[in-house]
């Protein structure tokens, strides 16, 4: 209803219904990236692809600048151009095969293009480096990408990082999403549900972050 006063108060105002629905969109997407966080930044793409162009024009002259190489690889990511960012990663490897950050970036290239051992193989060889790598994201993305085809095993690489950052929403919402998957339909409410405890719990400045998983667990606990 107040949307509905908003919009015909700025139609009145401009005098067009088209422009009253594009403030009021603005309105709307202000509201979320300021409180919420369901839509993408509109000004990130745009830094981006900015400081992705920079790179490109110093790695073509330096080129032995490995962390500009493994910046490059990380914003194609990204852009989800994980191809693309394998060729710097590659080169990033022979120089920095003991990094923990460079083998989970070669690792989840591997995985979103669909190779999973190969995926899992550098994942794994990441936390063997360092158990902690990404704060245990490896264990999420392992069990993200293999939910499909192992979902028992993926379930274990959840629990692991469910472990790792007990105040995570993102982890047990994708924990609840997996125990849907199986079937698994009380565990899978009760993970939902827990999802929201962890959200009432934290602190104010750590809300921001995870108000999007926390919202999309509600509105899965209402439907189960």
């Amino acid at each position: 209803m107040t949307k509905l006063f908003i919009f015909f108060g700025v139609m009145y105002l401009t005098g067009s219904p088209i422009i009253a629905v594009l403030v009021l969109l603005a309105i709307l997407y202000f509201i979320d990236r300021r409180f919420i966080g369901l839509t993408p930044s509109i000004t990130r793409p745009l830094k981006r692809n900015r400081r992705l162009s920079q790179l490109k024009q110093e790695l073509f002259t330096q080129l032995h600048n490995t962390s500009g190489k493994l910046e490059a690889a990380w914003l194609l990511i990204e852009k989800k151009k994980y191809r693309e960012a394998l060729v710097y990663l590659e080169e990033v490897r022979l120089v920095l095969d003991d990094s923990a950050d460079a083998l989970y970036a070669y690792g989840l290239c591997y995985l979103k293009l669909g190779d999973l051992a190969l995926g899992e193989k550098w994942m794994l060889q990441s936390l063997e480096l360092n158990p902690r790598v990404k704060y245990g994201e490896a264990y999420l993305r392992l069990g993200e990408a293999l939910s499909i085809v192992e979902p028992e095993r993926a379930l274990a690489y959840l629990q692991k990082f469910r472990e790792m950052q007990s105040s995570s929403c993102e982890a047990y919402y994708r924990l609840g999403q997996l125990y849907r998957r199986l079937r698994r339909v009380d565990e899978a409410r009760n993970t939902f549900a827990e999802t929201l405890l962890i959200y009432r719990t934290l602190p104010r400045y750590k809300r921001r972050t995870e108000r999007r998983w926390a919202i999309l667990a509600w509105w899965k606990k209402l439907q189960s």
